[in-house]
C-alpha cells in the first residue's frame, strides 16, 4: 500500500514537471534592452473549443535602457484575439493600470504608451479572451519595442504557451 502511494506521488510530481504551462526567453539581457521576463497562461473560462484563455506577459525595462514608447505583440496563427481593446490591460509592478492606446491589425497588437515607460520598470500585459483555433503544440508570441529616440523596432523576446 505504501509502495503504491509512493509511486503515485512520484508519477504525479514527474508529470507536473514535464507538463509546464509556459516558457519565455529574452532576446538579450545585457541591462540595456527591454525584455520579456516570463509569461503565464490561465485556465479556460470554460472547457472545449469555445473556451477562452488569458495570456499574461511580464516585461522588464532595465535601468540602463531608454524609455519605451510602444510594444508590438505578434500573435500566433493558431490563436484568435478579442477585437475589444478593453480585453487588453497593462499594469505596473504596483498593480496600477497604465494608460495605453491599443490597436489591433490582423495578428499584430500595438500598445502605444501615453507616457513613455521609464527605465527600471516592470509591466504586466494581460491579453484576455484568447481563443485557440486548433489544438496544435502551442503558441509562440514575439515581442518588439520602440524606444525614445529610436524609430526601429527592437526584438525583445518570445513567449511560448502549451495548450492543455
Amino acid at each position: 500500500m505504501k509502495r503504491s502511494l509512493i509511486y503515485a506521488i512520484v508519477l504525479t510530481l514527474g508529470s507536473t514537471a514535464i507538463i509546464a504551462p509556459s516558457y519565455a526567453s529574452a532576446g538579450t539581457d545585457d541591462g540595456r534592452v527591454p525584455h520579456v521576463d516570463g509569461n503565464s497562461q490561465f485556465p479556460p473560462t470554460r472547457w472545449g473549443i469555445g473556451g477562452t484563455f488569458r495570456h499574461t506577459f511580464r516585461l522588464h525595462v532595465p535601468q540602463n535602457s531608454k524609455a519605451v514608447t510602444q510594444i508590438l505583440v505578434k500573435v500566433p496563427d493558431n490563436v484568435t484575439i478579442s477585437n475589444n481593446i478593453h480585453d487588453i490591460n497593462v499594469v505596473d509592478e504596483k498593480g496600477q493600470k497604465i494608460n495605453i492606446n491599443v490597436s489591433v491589425n490582423g495578428k499584430t497588437i500595438l500598445l502605444a504608451f501615453a507616457e513613455p515607460v521609464a527605465p527600471n520598470s516592470k509591466l504586466e500585459i494581460d491579453l484576455n479572451k484568447i481563443k485557440r483555433r486548433n489544438l496544435g503544440n502551442g503558441s509562440v508570441y514575439s515581442f518588439s519595442a520602440r524606444e525614445v529616440g529610436i524609430d526601429a523596432e527592437i526584438p525583445i523576446g518570445v513567449a511560448w504557451f502549451r495548450f492543455y
